[in-house]
């Protein structure tokens, strides 16, 4: 039986040999991330050139676009490859993906925990439909991200006449997780946490694979001191302990209760406002008319965030029940850097298991953010403008709900539209087309969709698509918008025309 160190996370990050695979728990600004470990092993590299050579694993984004997160590992010479869902946290390792400097391999949010926890199972890779079609199919790009990434590291297959994916396998030397409180046992409990994440699949792949398994917490209690329930890590697969006592909620932000949901917060306490810009809050009331009492919802980052304040402005969130992919139901939904968490939620899951509900189906409507489309309908959101972004749990959800709203601005850099009166007008057109002829990357394949049945909606302030067979119709149009004005010549294709509604006037109030 291991018995639990409790080390410094000086001592903990010596534990990490050259060449090793280190995957990291955490999600957006600090969340459940090891920062004194990261920091540590960062350290480490700067004094003495090692660790080298490593493979980065992390399923969501972590950072602040500045030194923390992922980025303490973005060195040449430290990082070797990066295997991950999401990349806008760390702007350095971006830098490094785009300049050749590193390998990069981009695959599914939920397919990267799911595979960790058949890793840790000892299966053969993760069996999966997601992924078919999109920039992660072998067929396409196979997940690779720039020349240097050369490995097939994931494949297609046929079962009882369907396509599906096959995510390989890989041993993880390191597992760097957190929670709240350890016991002496080495037991792990993330009851403070905002989310809990992947950290016992994580875990479970490290210790599995021979592996080693550092946990922070924010403080050390006695043994029978953690409620059972709560632990999330048992002890036996933990193999050292580092305690932080400054240890935070997100960065810079210390515990609150109400997020962690081990204290409700009074109605006054909880806000949520509409976007601040046109675009914004005219998308984000159109798309709110989607909304069915009783539907599973789900929301995705940047522009659908701006659909929470519409669901408080109605009242009417007792109605709905909405999650987000790191495992959060109900409860007045956090945005931006602090997006995936909530306060007052009403569970918080492992997103392992969120992941497992949306692939089956389990989401009766998204609403999703659209960085391009084109005229078959596809939707990149994971590579855009010569940057690796990611798709975090896009792939994931967009594949598998009944529904799906896309939610994006007309055009980019540099758009302006007013609202007077009763229209809506283009003042300056972006410079950017965001309907283009071919997407960079395809992140939502319209093919597969189509053939699926999926009913999607494309979203913009000027006008509304919805996707057929024949790629994307045309269904509405703002009020004050001229098509032949405001539309085709922004756009790289012509949709479908036939009946065209206006939008609704409630949108522009």
């Amino acid at each position: 039986m291991s018995v639990t160190k409790f080390l410094s996370a000086d001592e903990a990050a010596a534990l990490i040999k050259n060449g090793d695979t280190v995957a990291v728990s955490g999600n957006g600004a600090g969340m459940i991330s090891a920062e004194a470990i990261l920091a540590a092993v960062e350290k480490r590299f700067l004094t003495t050139g090692e660790p080298r050579d490593l493979t980065l694993v992390h399923s969501l984004g972590l950072g602040d676009r500045g030194e923390q997160g992922v980025s303490r590992f973005a060195y040449e010479g430290m990082l070797r490859r990066v295997i991950a869902a999401h990349f806008t946290w760390s702007t350095k390792i971006q830098d490094l993906i785009r300049e050749e400097k590193i390998e990069a391999y981009c695959f599914p949010a939920g397919a990267i925990q799911q595979l960790l926890r058949e890793i840790g199972a000892g299966r053969p890779g993760l069996f999966t439909h997601v992924g078919l079609g999109t920039f992660a199919d072998p067929r396409l790009d196979g997940g690779r991200c720039n020349r240097r990434s050369r490995d097939e590291l994931v494949e297609l297959h046929r079962f009882d006449g369907r396509e599906i994916l096959r995510y390989k396998p890989f041993k993880v030397d390191v597992a760097i997780v957190r929670g709240t409180r350890a016991d002496a046992r080495g037991n792990i409990s993330p009851e403070d946490e905002a989310v809990d994440l992947d950290v016992h699949s994580m875990a479970l792949a490290a210790h599995n694979s021979g592996g080693l398994v550092l946990a922070q917490v924010k403080e050390v209690v006695a043994n029978g001191a953690l409620i059972a329930r709560n632990v999330r890590i048992p002890g036996i697969m933990v193999d050292a302990v580092v305690t932080d006592p400054t240890q935070q909620m997100f960065y810079g932000v210390p515990y609150d209760p109400t997020v962690s949901g081990s204290r409700r917060a009074e109605v006054g306490e909880l806000s949520a406002e509409l976007p601040g810009k046109l675009e914004r809050r005219i998308i984000a009331r159109r798309a709110a008319q989607e909304l069915r009492k009783g539907a599973s919802l789900n929301f995705g980052f940047g522009i659908p965030g701006g659909i929470f304040g519409v669901v408080a402005e109605q009242g009417i969130a007792d109605e709905l029940w909405m999650s987000v992919e790191q495992g959060v139901h109900n409860g007045r939904m956090l945005d931006d850097r602090y997006f995936g968490a909530a306060r007052n939620p009403d569970a918080v899951l492992p997103s392992i298991e969120q992941f497992d509900y949306y692939s089956g189906g389990g989401i009766d409507l998204t609403f999703l953010g659209m960085g391009e489309a084109d005229a078959h309908g596809n939707v990149n959101v994971s590579h855009l403008g010569g940057t690796l972004v990611g798709p975090g749990g896009f792939v994931d959800i967009a594949q598998n709900a009944k529904r799906v709203v896309f939610c994006g601005t007309f055009d980019a850099q540099g758009g302006k539209v007013s609202w007077s009166g009763d229209a809506l007008r283009v003042e300056r057109a972006g410079q950017v087309r965001k309907f283009v002829a071919h997407v960079g990357k395809v992140t939502f394949a319209g093919d597969y969709a189509a053939q699926r049945g999926q009913d999607v909606l494309y979203v913009t302030e000027r006008a509304v698509f919805r996707l057929e067979r024949g790629g994307l119709r045309l269904i509405e149009i703002a009020p004050g918008i001229d098509v032949e004005r405001d539309l085709l010549p922004q756009m790289d294709f012509k949709p479908i025309f036939g009946e065209v509604a206006p939008m609704n006037p409630l949108c522009f109030r």
